[in-house]
């Protein structure tokens, strides 16, 4: 079933999981929602995933706890790179290579927050290409010596996010420094959240982020979230399945 809880050493941990046609195996992709949650939106950014070949889960990091409160923990255990927050992406991870019809690669994908946080499990944690998609983080996450380890990263950002103001150039310069394999792209006219289509997946928005929104530029951009789209599925069929095989 699509929505199931797996264990994790925070407890029963929810999650949405969407599986490929087909025998497999596929390689796997945990999605990491934004500040909103494990909402709609998300649960179809899994869905295209697993249409296009790959096994994903996205869990929910809030656990059907108060918004508010979840967000602020899952920003400090940012914050720290350590704590709960982390501890359920890798329960997600090792989930996904135990299972058989999983090659064993894994992939991570995120957004706003959750790009932030991809961006965090780029060095170091075990996945094969993290997609960071206007990733808030701090400026240490987007530095040569936090990043020399970084597994690939596919970068989506956009040039109307006044919160992310030359984050894009910033990620594409270190990474070239450090000799990652990455691909950065800036979108012009797109603003923060333009590869989330809440308002057609049915989500309901906050009133906290119907005051931001418009603040971060908040809308979805059909043209620039297809091309994003499209440039993060080559990307991880580069590193997911032509390298793992």
């Amino acid at each position: 079933m699509p929505n199931m809880t797996i264990e994790s050493p925070t407890g029963e941990l929810p999650a949405y999981v969407a599986t490929p046609t087909g025998p497999g195996p596929f390689p796997g992709v945990v999605v990491v929602h934004d500040a909103y949650g494990l909402g709609n939106d998300i649960r179809a950014q899994a869905d295209w995933l697993a249409e296009a070949g790959y096994l994903a889960i996205a869990p929910d990091l809030f656990q059907g706890r108060g918004q508010f409160a979840c967000m602020v923990s899952v920003m400090r255990d940012e914050r720290d790179r350590s704590g709960p927050t982390f501890d359920d992406i890798e329960t997600a991870r090792t989930w996904l290579t135990r299972r058989p019809d999983c090659t064993g690669t894994v992939g991570v994908i995120g957004f706003c927050l959750g790009g932030g946080i991809a961006l965090m499990l780029a060095p170091d944690r075990g996945f094969a290409a993290s997609s960071v998609n206007y990733g808030t983080a701090s400026k240490d996450a987007y530095s040569a010596g936090f990043l020399r380890t970084a597994c690939p990263i596919v970068g989506s950002y956009g040039g109307k996010d006044h919160t992310l103001r030359g984050a894009a150039a910033r990620l594409d310069r270190v990474l070239t420094e450090v000799g990652v394999d990455h691909d950065v792209k800036e979108y012009s006219h797109a603003g923060h959240a333009f590869l989330n289509d809440r308002a057609g997946a049915g989500d309901h928005t906050p009133a906290l982020f119907a005051v931001l929104g418009p603040i971060m530029n908040n809308r979805y951009e059909p043209e620039a979230a297809a091309d994003a789209r499209r440039r993060i599925l080559a990307f991880f069929d580069r590193h997911l399945t032509q390298d793992a095989g």
